[in-house]
């Protein structure tokens, strides 16, 4: 496969060679040489190209737990892959080597070999995953090789998932509809302040956003990494979990324990006791399915029923020990239907 640029979706020509980009809320203008928020969308003599569509920079097969997803296709294998670049400009990225390549090595090109969606497809479905996950890095920021991907991919009977943090446009949303199955989003925090200067962004976006996910039919998880002294107070835990709930009690939140990295390493690990304290604040929020992550064992693992608080599937880390489920996905005891894709 050729390596060179491939022409963006999502954008519009502007006077004097300038383009405006679409795909995500940042809604860059770029002049004609200029790169956007995201260092791999370029304006090349005024056409919008995807510097990154041929150059994947990872792929590893996953357990699909580890996205982390528990309610789809629990104990399933997940092909997962990501070029590098982000939109956003997290201080604690656990990901930072892929997601801020393009910002921390300007002058170097981009990393990865060349590929075709149709040959990403195959090896899903070589490696017996049911479902492609666009994860490590941001998807949303190579849109076209994770639409194209996706769409080779379903006559095979391979789903596509994003692990994203949420922040790409309306637009980008509904082109995805009826090639993305699930998503999880990354609720960073509840403050806008925080949004802007931690994460480059703004949490209003991000809230529209998994409305309009949730509307479109995708299947949602939430991921919050607890910070301390940043997003770890009760109050604010509590209004992630109420508006979660607001959404779809259904949805799954899981609240998981940040380690220093990249630009905050000041700050210390998240003890087991803040985890506890979200999953009390999701409890009395009415979330039906909350999970401990980063730090495992415990109760907080297991999927419970929602009716009567069986355990139907057990879990050690990513790994599925036991799954109660009946064959037609309903509790063994009640006959209540779990929430998710089977």
């Amino acid at each position: 496969m050729e390596d060179q640029p491939k022409q963006a979706m999502l954008y519009q020509t502007l006077a004097e060679n300038q383009v405006r980009c679409d795909l995500c809320n940042h809604h860059c203008t770029l002049s004609e040489g200029r790169t956007g928020i995201c260092g791999v969308r370029k304006n090349i003599r005024g056409m919008l190209a995807s510097l990154s569509y041929s150059h994947l920079a990872s792929w590893h097969v996953d357990p699909v737990e580890k996205k982390p997803l528990f309610h789809y296709k629990p104990g399933s294998r997940t092909f997962s892959m990501a070029t590098v670049g982000c939109n956003f400009r997290c201080s604690f990225c656990q990901n930072w080597d892929l997601s801020q390549y393009p910002q921390l090595n300007r002058d170097q090109s981009l990393p990865g070999g060349a590929v075709s969606p149709e040959s990403l497809a195959r090896e899903a479905q070589n490696q017996h995953c049911r479902s492609i996950s666009f994860t490590y890095s941001e998807p949303t920021v190579f849109f076209e090789l994770a639409l194209e991907t996706a769409q080779a991919a379903k006559p095979l009977g391979i789903d596509a998932i994003f692990v994203t943090n949420g922040y790409m446009s309306a637009k980008a949303i509904d082109t995805l509809q009826g090639w993305l199955t699930a998503a999880n989003v990354d609720l960073k925090c509840f403050s806008e302040e925080n949004y802007k200067k931690t994460c480059g962004g703004k949490l209003q976006p991000v809230l529209d956003n998994i409305r309009h996910l949730h509307q479109n039919g995708v299947w949602l998880e939430i991921t919050t990494l607890i910070i301390p002294y940043f997003n770890d107070s009760e109050e604010e835990l509590a209004s992630i979990a109420e508006f979660i709930a607001e959404v779809d009690p259904a949805i799954p939140w899981h609240v998981s324990a940040f380690h220093p990295d990249f630009q905050m390493t000041n700050r210390p690990r998240t003890p087991y006791e803040s985890l506890l304290a979200a999953c009390r604040l999701g409890t009395e929020a009415g979330l039906h399915h909350i999970y401990t992550g980063n730090i495992p064992g415990g109760h907080y693992e297991h999927s419970f029923c929602r009716h009567c608080k069986e355990t139907l599937i057990r879990r050690s880390g990513f790994q599925v020990l036991e799954n109660r489920l009946t064959p037609q996905g309903l509790c063994p005891v009640c006959e209540t239907p779990f929430d998710g894709i089977l």
